[in-house]
């Protein structure tokens, strides 16, 4: 209720103005009177009541449904009645809440007032009590106290008077209050008839509204009626509709069944084709990869030669680059050594190197201009070939026989290069070569040829110039050809020796020839001509003779006569002339002559018949020709043009051999000779040949070299001279073959596979080879076949075993057009099918011919139960297409029905389809791929049996699905019931192919019965597979309150604690209704209590408290689940292991580095010196420390530096570790029976509750690094009282700053912690102080919590308190020294014995030297102001030495004895003048302020070796009241005054006691000594007393009167006294005697002895 309600609520009576009364007399005017007021209060309904408009709406739309209620009035209910109603009900509701506010406000008034009264009697109790104290000041006259009590007085006055003032106020407010409380109840009681009213109202209002309730009900019910008749007769107008599509649907099936089988008769058909192709094909494709990976291999092997050779000389260079480097540094210790200056001699070597690198630098530059000019001249060689062509007028064998060393000048001037020396057996050869050479070069006009003489031939050079060119470069034809040409050369010889000599005078002949005229005219040419013009015997046989007829005719313009004058001196042994001179010709004319050839030798001969004339010389040429093979064919290019593919094409090559010499021809299709390269077939066939021989002569010299390197290089290492040991006889002995082909031979033979790869569809006839007769012909057949559209070639060659016919090069071409029918795609592919599932595609088929053709597809019989296309035949009509259907629906026997066609294993289904066409040759093929999977869903196990399980529990159960599928399935488990979970995602997931996934059944029995299911899993394409599940349910006795329990993240050393409640919910009567499982037949069990027990894993981190116990029915039990985490023993043991093998690897490594550097050291040490003297050279090795093998892990025990060092590793490294426990808990059915209480009780399986518990672990923030990581902290034992502190280091390894704070130790406890805590940041170290006091003799446990805002810290300190049990050798109180010299010292032992277990430690402290004792004599007036008669009573500390050291002193004042140890305290007593009240008090005390021995010291010492002493004391036992340190003034004390005197007094006092009529004599004992001297004495110590006889008369005896003394002993003289007769009573008996020492001086003592009788008891 707001506050405006609070303050005037309307309808409430008050005085107070403005508000309004609402009385049972207002009720009578009428309802129209109080609907008016109401109206005037309230003009607008409240929100909480604007439904009531709502329902006045309703009722005024529907007016006929109003609902009469039996009431008194029978008068029908309005809506403003209604209102008029709830606003009299809110009214009334808000006059009680006020009524309670007012009653509440006088309560709290009367409280105010109680406690404002009991102020008031306390202030009035303290105003009494201050004026009283203020009395009692005044009384005491203390007038500051008098002042400060009034101020109080007053201020307390001025409160109470406050008080009283509020207590008034108070108490008019609470009776105004309670007036008002009078009134409203008073106004309650008036409106009690109006509130019955209201009442009776509200229970009309709700029976109306329940009934107009249960109309609407009714209602509803109606039209859902209505609305599910109709939706009935919808669902079955729908079956209709569907039973009509599946009967369509099965006939669209029937039909493409058949079409498939159709279809699948020709597809098996075409299949079969196709596959008998692709064998062929792929025959051809292996032999074709064989051939490749042939040269392949071979060019492996090449490469890897090539390598291997690489690698040696890399390890040779690299090993003479190491053997320089240490030749210099032995250079230059050497150098060093022998004074020289290793330096400038370096400098000079590597000066000469770099010359000599210059003149190889300027070599090579020559070698360079040598190979420019080699060019040079094999360019002009070329002009020269050129020239001889085109000058037919100049003889043949004169260019022949004059030039016959200008074709080989480049092969010879290569051999300028070649930098290796010949053998001296080649100089004879190089020698005719060079001669022949400078033949040439006087016959050539360039004078570069004579520059390269100059250049390349100097004088020192010739020698290794002629041997060099001893051999050729290259062996084969090279040789063959200087063997057939080896008699022409001799011959040839000879006659450029005739051409000499007759060259000049036929150069002026020519010159005169070519410049003479005949009648005006120039005469051109020869002046006769010959018929024939070139005298030829061609095909001669060696044997037979051959005639020819030549006429010579004169074609000069003048008579002419011809001479003969010979022929060619290489035809002179062959050819005879028979000719007889003509005399003169004119022109025209002509003679004859007769040539007759006699061949002897089987060679091509070439010369000329000379001839004179008088215009000039003439020559006619003369051929003899052997038989030759001349071999052609009718066409080198073969073009096929176009032709459709499937047809066979056939042409035909005529081979036709014009010579007279037969050969052996062969086809062969390799391409290493291209059709480019035709003109030069036979140069490049001897190049491919020479391949080999030129690379196994490149290995020869490399091999010959090595060698030589070998001779000259003695001090390689062994390893390198091996390897080339071993190299050499392999490159030697290794004959040309395959692998030791180089490159460019392999790339040959690489191209040739590469371009017959294009001539599958051209091949060659039957004939291969064969032979070829004189002037025969063969027809070479070349068949096209095309199989595949596009473009075909072949080149092959013809080759012969002549080996002067070059091999004929044949080109082939041809171009393969496609079917006119096609199909657009050759392979269709349908990807992944599944069996059982209807797939389609379309099949295109193109036609490019101008007329319409009839199609028809064929299926093998194979797959026409799964694959059919439709229509099976068709027409397809000029340059269009036709599409057919192709339907595969797989069938599960697919494997049955079409085993060749598709793989099991794999599920690849390839089945070839053919398209038969009218008028077509080939068919057309085309392939259907697909790859045949299954849709099944597969589980491991066929059933899931859960067991028992708890009402309380959850029980989890794992099943793998397997999609044994290619494609990705969705799946998902319908129809689940309530009290089973599938997960993950609720059961519904998709699993890709092959996928295995695990899913997790989990459940949840809710009542104790037996269970037995089935899970459905319904795959995407709607098949199902069921899983069977059973299940019992139990309801064990007890359960937990939580069965899952998620601990935080815990560091390691940390804990977390969890708090389970474990109830048994029976009780006797709900005991005997328990339901019991159903293998169970035993009858109800008693009420007894039910015993648990928690069985957590062994060696895990969690501790259940209590872990076993009992419950009684109803009862519950508080459960403490512990989890610790922390590091495995085996794991610290391991860590341990790798460190330590570590340490070892480092260990080794820096072995090896020590050793690396002590042998450099050693190379660096200069073996020689100067003189011949060696240096010493260190032969000791460097000892190396036996590496200790790695230990046992058993070996390492907690607790070592091992296992804390591996321990503190592990915590720096740990990361994270997550941990889950399933705890059973065993419950027990009943206690163990009476008999035998000792029996286990019986544990059945279905009471078993489970726990279960996740338990991360996380790296700990803080961790211990003192005392190798120690959490406990043992003081071990202490003496009580004592305290011992130790320290201990934490450190954050973190990377957050931590704030530390502590928990609470004892404050009456053992423990303490000296240092506060602070924030230390990452990485940062704080030390804790902890102190360990024990009180009492027992042992002290407690834990510190070091506490951070990630884990708790807690350490163990512990200790134990010990009572020290000291005990000294000396019994009594007082230690007396007796009398000593002067200056002199005595000392005696205390003995100090510990028996208890522990050190303990004491110090010694002296009276005299204590801080609290009073100083300048204060402690000394007590015995200066009271009596001192008694010569017992003396101060604690007597006289001091002058010389301010202390009379007695004490060593050791302090230490510690060990347990069951002693310790000797020597005390010394040292004076340095006279005195007999020389006295002191020891102390000693242990650590703990518990005293072991208070002993008095006494002493006296005196300056002669003699003395006295047992009298009364005649002086103050003090000798000064003076500061002991002043020395300045006399000490005027009463034994100095003695000592001036001669004789020293001495009293003695005799009391006898008289009792009961008896007088007992008075006896006192004196003292005489003799003090022991350091120096020895001559003379005897005596006493005597003197008149003895006058002392006996007064009843005095001394016994003895006289004697002797021994140094270092006293004697006692007795002195007694008996009254004597006559003696009166209270009479003083008084004498005076001497008494005489003698010693190292005589002292006189007068003894003044007093004698009274007493009556009084000492």
């Amino acid at each position: 209720m707001d506050d405006e309600e609070r303050e005037s609520p309307p309808g409430v009576a008050s005085d107070r103005p403005g508000q309004q009364h609402l009385s049972p007399d207002e009720d009578s005017e009428g309802d129209a009177s109080r609907q008016e007021t109401l109206n005037d209060d309230e003009p607008a309904l409240p929100p909480d009541l604007e439904w009531l408009e709502e329902l006045s709406e309703e009722d005024d739309a529907d007016g006929d449904r109003d609902v009469e209620v039996a009431a008194d009035s029978g008068k029908k209910r309005t809506c403003a009645a209604t209102a008029r109603m709830f606003k009299l009900r809110r009214n009334l509701d808000q006059l009680d809440c006020f009524y309670q506010q007012k009653e509440h406000d006088m309560l709290k008034a009367r409280e105010e007032l109680k406690l404002c009264r009991q102020n008031i009697e306390s202030l009035v109790e303290h105003r009494d009590n201050l004026e009283e104290e203020i009395e009692r000041q005044k009384a005491a006259d203390n007038s500051v106290a008098v002042i400060r009590l009034r101020g109080q007085h007053k201020h307390l006055c001025q409160k109470l008077q406050s008080e009283e003032e509020l207590e008034g106020h108070i108490n008019t407010e609470l009776k105004q209050q309670e007036l008002e409380l009078c009134e409203m109840e008073v106004e309650l009681g008036r409106l009690s008839p109006l509130r019955q009213e209201v009442q009776k109202e509200v229970r009309l209002f709700q029976v109306l509204k329940a009934q107009k309730a249960a109309t609407r009900l009714q209602q509803e019910r109606t039209a859902n009626q209505n609305q599910q008749l109709k939706m009935q007769h919808l669902r079955e107008k729908q079956a209709a509709m569907l039973m009509k599509d599946e009967t369509e649907y099965q006939k669209k099936i029937e039909a493409g069944q058949a079409s498939r089988k159709i279809a699948a008769k020709h597809l098996k058909q075409t299949i079969k084709r196709m596959h008998q192709q692709e064998a062929e094909k792929e025959q051809r494709n292996r032999e074709f990869l064989e051939k490749r990976i042939q040269a392949v291999q071979s060019l492996k092997s090449n490469i890897a030669a090539t390598q291997g050779r690489l690698r040696v000389q890399q390890s040779r260079a690299k090993a003479n680059a190491q053997k320089k480097e240490q030749q210099q540094r032995q250079l230059r210790e050497s150098l060093q050594a022998q004074g020289i200056n290793s330096i400038k001699h370096i400098y000079q070597q590597k000066q000469l190197e770099e010359t000599k690198r210059k003149q190889e630098e300027f070599t090579e530059k020559q070698k360079s201009k040598r190979v420019e000019i080699v060019a040079k001249i094999l360019q002009e060689e070329q002009q020269v070939k050129s020239r001889k062509r085109h000058q037919a007028g100049v003889p043949k064998p004169l260019t022949t026989d004059r030039f016959p060393s200008l074709g080989k000048a480049g092969e010879k001037l290569l051999y300028y290069l070649d930098p290796h020396p010949p053998s001296a057996s080649e100089e004879r050869p190089m020698i005719q070569l060079r001669e022949v050479s400078d033949i040439s070069s006087s016959l050539s006009n360039s004078s570069d040829v004579e520059d390269l003489e100059e250049t390349i031939l100097p004088e020192g050079d010739h020698q290794n110039l002629a041997e060099s060119l001893a051999e050729p470069e290259f062996s084969g034809l090279w040789d063959q050809n200087c063997k057939l040409q080896k008699p022409q050369n001799e011959k040839a010889m000879l006659v450029q020796t005739e051409v000499k000599q007759k060259e000049p005078a036929m150069a002026s002949e020519n010159l005169n020839r070519t410049a003479k005229k005949v009648h005006g005219k120039e005469l051109k040419g020869p002046p006769f001509i010959s018929k024939p013009e070139v005298i030829l015997f061609k095909d001669f046989e060696v044997g037979k003779t051959y005639k020819k007829k030549i006429v010579l005719t004169n074609i000069s313009y003048i008579t002419n006569n011809c001479k003969l004058l010979g022929v060619s001196t290489q035809l002179k042994d062959f050819i005879s002339l028979n000719f007889e001179p003509p005399g003169s010709l004119s022109s025209g004319m002509s003679c004859e002559m007769q040539a007759v050839f006699q061949p002897m030798i089987n060679e091509d001969l070439e010369g000329e018949v000379q001839f004179a004339s008088a215009v000039g010389p003439f020559s006619v040429p003369v051929r003899c020709t052997i038989k030759k093979c001349d071999l052609e064919v009718d066409s080198q290019f073969i073009d096929f043009g176009l032709h459709v593919v499937g047809q066979t094409i056939s042409r035909t090559v005529i081979l036709t051999n014009k010579g007279a010499l037969a050969t052996h021809f062969s086809l062969d299709t390799s391409t290493f000779l291209s059709p480019e390269t035709s003109q030069i077939q036979m140069p490049s066939l001897v190049s491919a040949n020479t391949c080999q021989e030129i690379s196994s002569q490149n290995i020869t010299s490399a091999s010959a070299s090595m060698a030589t390197a070998e001779l000259q290089q003695k001090q390689d290492s062994q390893e390198l001279s091996e390897a080339m040991q071993h190299e050499q006889p392999v490159s030697e002995a290794s004959p040309p073959g395959p692998e030791d082909t180089p490159e460019a031979c392999v790339s040959t033979d690489v191209q040739m596979h590469e371009s017959h790869s294009d001539s599958g569809d051209i091949s060659l006839g039957n004939i291969r080879e064969g032979e070829i007769g004189a002037f025969e012909s063969i027809k070479l057949e070349v068949v096209f076949t095309p199989t595949i559209p596009g473009e075909a070639k072949l080149d092959f060659h013809i080759k012969f075993s002549d080996l002067t016919s070059k091999p004929i090069p044949v080109q082939v071409r041809a171009v393969a057009l496609s079917v006119p029918v096609w199909v657009v795609q050759p392979s269709i592919d349908l990807k992944i099918c599944m069996f059982d599932c209807l797939y389609q595609d379309s099949i295109m088929v193109q036609s490019r011919a101008s007329t319409a053709l009839k199609l028809t597809f064929e299926v093998c019989p194979e797959m026409r139960k799964h694959m059919e296309i439709l229509p099976k035949t068709g027409f397809i009509q000029a340059q269009s297409s036709f599409n057919a259907q192709l339907k595969f629906l797989p069938r599960c026997s697919l494997f049955k029905d079409a085993k060749k066609f598709f793989d099991k294993d794999t599920g690849v289904l390839e089945v070839p389809m053919t398209v038969q066409v009218a008028g077509q040759v080939k068919p057309v093929h085309f392939t259907v791929q697909a790859v045949v999977t299954s849709s099944d869903l597969q589980f491991d196990r066929t059933e899931v049996d859960f067991g028992y399980c708890s009402i309380y529990q959850s029980v989890k159960s794992s099943v793998r699905l397997t999609n044994l599928s290619l494609l990705p399935q969705d799946f998902g488990f319908l129809g689940v019931p309530e009290f089973i979970e599938v997960q993950p995602n609720d059961g519904f997931g998709t699993l890709l192919p092959q996928e295995t996934l695990e899913i997790d059944l989990i459940f949840s029995v809710n009542k104790a019965k037996e269970y037995s299911f089935q899970l459905n899993c319904k795959s995407g394409i709607n098949r199902d597979f069921l899983l069977s599940c059973r299940a019992v349910g139990v309801c064990p006795p007890l359960e937990l309150s939580h069965s899952l329990v998620q601990f935080g993240a815990t560091a390691v050393g940390d804990h977390s604690t969890a708090i389970l409640c474990l109830i048994n919910h029976q009780t006797k009567h709900n005991q005997s209704r328990q339901q019991t499982p159903p293998v169970v037949k035993d009858t109800m069990t008693p009420v007894a209590p039910r015993l648990f027990s928690f069985s957590p894993p062994k060696d895990s981190d969690i501790s259940i408290t209590p872990s076993t116990g009992s419950l009684l029915p109803g009862e519950r039990c508080l459960v403490q689940v512990t989890f610790r985490p922390r590091l495995l023993d085996q794991e610290i043991k391991e860590e341990a292991l790798r460190l330590l093998d570590r340490a070892k690897l480092l260990r080794e490594k820096e072995l090896e580095w020590s050793k690396q550097a002590e042998q450099e050291t050693k190379k660096e040490v200069p073996v020689k010196i100067s003189r011949g003297k060696k240096v010493p050279v260190l032969s000791d090795e460097p000892k190396t420390d036996q590496l200790a093998e790695s230990p046992n892990p058993a070996d390492i025990q907690p607790g070592s530096e091992q296992y804390e060092e591996a321990r503190a590793s592990l915590l720096y490294s740990f990361t994270q570790r997550y941990s889950k426990y399933t705890v059973p808990c065993f419950v027990s059915d009943a206690n163990p029976p009476e008999e035998d209480q000792q029996e286990q009780p019986a544990w059945s399986p279905f009471n078993t509750l489970y726990l279960k518990l996740q338990c991360p672990a996380v790296q700990p923030p803080l961790v211990v690094i003192s005392d190798h990581g120690q959490n406990i902290i043992d003081f071990y034992q202490v003496a009580v009282g004592e305290k011992v502190i130790k320290k201990v280091t934490v450190q954050n390894i973190s990377k957050e700053p931590l704030d530390l704070g502590s928990s609470l130790l004892d404050i009456h406890g053992a423990f303490c912690l000296l240092n506060p805590l602070r924030c230390i940041r990452p990485g940062q170290r704080h030390t804790l102080s902890m102190a360990f006091s024990p009180h009492l003799e027992k042992k002290y446990c407690e834990t510190l919590e070091v506490r951070s805002q990630k884990m708790t810290l807690r350490m163990t300190l512990c200790g134990e308190g010990v009572v020290p049990a000291v005990t000294t050798s000396h019994s009594g109180d007082l230690l007396d020294f007796g009398y000593v010299l002067e200056k002199d010292s005595t000392s005696q032992v205390l003995k100090l014995q510990n028996s208890s277990a522990v050190a303990v430690g004491f110090r010694v402290q002296m009276a005299s030297l204590s801080p609290s004792r009073p100083q300048c004599g204060a402690d000394r007036v007590p015995f200066l102001l009271g009596s001192y008669t008694d010569s017992k009573v003396q101060p604690t500390v007597g006289t001091q030495n002058y010389s301010g050291l202390s009379v007695f002193s004490v060593v050791p004042i302090e230490g510690s004895i060990a347990p069951g140890q002693s310790q000797n305290i020597t005390v010394t007593f040292q004076p340095d003048h006279p005195s007999v009240y020389y006295s002191d008090r020891l102390t000693i005390e242990l650590m703990n302020k518990s005293k072991v021995c208070v002993m008095d010291l006494k002493g006296a010492a005196s300056s002669h070796n003699m003395y006295l002493y047992g009298g009364d004391l005649l002086t103050v036992p003090i000798e000064s009241l003076l500061p002991p340190m002043i020395t300045s003034q006399p000490q005027l004390t009463a034994e100095s005054a003695v000592i001036e005197k001669p004789t020293i007094p001495v009293l003695v006092t005799l009391r006898a006691s008289y009792n009961a009529g008896t007088i007992t004599p008075a006896v006192r004992m004196l003292q005489v000594g003799c003090i022991r001297s350091t120096q020895p004495s001559k003379k005897s110590s005596e006493f005597l007393w003197d008149n003895v006889a006058s002392l006996q008369q007064q009843g005095f005896s001394v016994e003895p009167s006289k004697g002797t003394v021994e140094p270092g002993h006293k004697r006692t003289i007795t002195v007694t006294w008996t009254p004597p007769s006559g003696y009166k009573p209270y009479e003083v008996v008084q004498t005076c005697v001497p008494v005489t020492l003698k010693g190292d001086e005589t002292n006189v003592y007068r003894v003044t002895l007093m004698a009274l009788v007493s009556t009084t008891a000492d």
